[in-house]
């Protein structure tokens, strides 16, 4: 079924996507918000711009969008895949607990905030090219993989890492990464733990039709957390 979005008000658009029966194709999409919130079980091709939480709480259908995106995709999504031939804009990932996100280009500040896993769950999230400051912040679970593609300096901003106790943030760079907080830990990736993003990076490769054979012989750093409790030198006892 395709829908032509063009000046449709957002809660009209996402009626006619939620009723829809298979697989939904959104055309002239001009920032319509909340598109595929809680789809499963299908594909939804999106041809434009769509606006704010695209695929909140996403439990299992594939989105693929045609353009860039707005800011807050993904928002606590729990199963699926969200892949943008374009770039993100702020929070991308915001609390995300399954699934995984493929964005070509750029995203925006706090990409990955408060991601977290259980169990089977472990979101993924790859940036094909830079983020904005915040990345990782409060990161509890999951892989972010930033590939840096065409970056003339350190693809990520200020306060990687913040507030950091779980979870792992991969970057390709040669470049030695200042300013990142007490609690990260900033090592050179082990052959071994390459492999295990490997799988990633082939997947990202597949979708935006590139050669992704040479990552795994490329640089990344590995950032994780050095500590369960990184406030704990805040707290006070009574």
């Amino acid at each position: 079924m395709t829908i032509t979005a063009g000046n449709m008000h957002f809660q009209e658009l996402n009626e006619k996507v939620k009723s829809a029966t298979g697989d939904v194709c959104v055309d002239e999409c001009f920032g319509q918000r909340f598109i595929a919130s809680g789809a499963s079980g299908r594909t939804i091709t999106i041809n434009g711009t769509p606006g704010n939480a695209l695929g909140a709480y996403l439990d299992g259908a594939e989105i693929q969008v045609n353009g860039n995106v707005q800011d807050a995709v993904g928002d606590t999504m729990n199963d699926g895949k969200i892949i943008v031939h374009g770039n993100a804009g702020d929070a991308l990932g915001y609390a995300m607990r399954g699934g995984k996100i493929f964005v070509k280009g750029d995203a925006g500040y706090r990409t990955g905030i408060h991601m977290k896993e259980y169990n089977e769950k472990k979101p993924i999230i790859v940036i094909g090219g830079s983020v904005g400051s915040f990345l990782g912040e409060y990161l509890a679970g999951g892989v972010i993989i930033v590939l840096g593609l065409d970056a003339d300096s350190i693809p990520v901003g200020h306060f990687t890492g913040t507030g950091m106790h779980g979870g792992r943030i991969y970057i390709r760079t040669n470049a030695v990464l200042d300013e990142l907080p007490s609690q990260v830990i900033a090592e050179e990736a082990t052959p071994e733990e390459l492999e295990e993003i490997a799988e990633y990076t082939s997947e990202f490769a597949a979708h935006f039709k590139m050669d992704g054979a040479n990552f795994a012989n490329d640089r990344f750093l590995l950032l994780k957390p050095n500590a369960k409790n990184p406030y704990k030198q805040l707290y006070t006892e009574n």
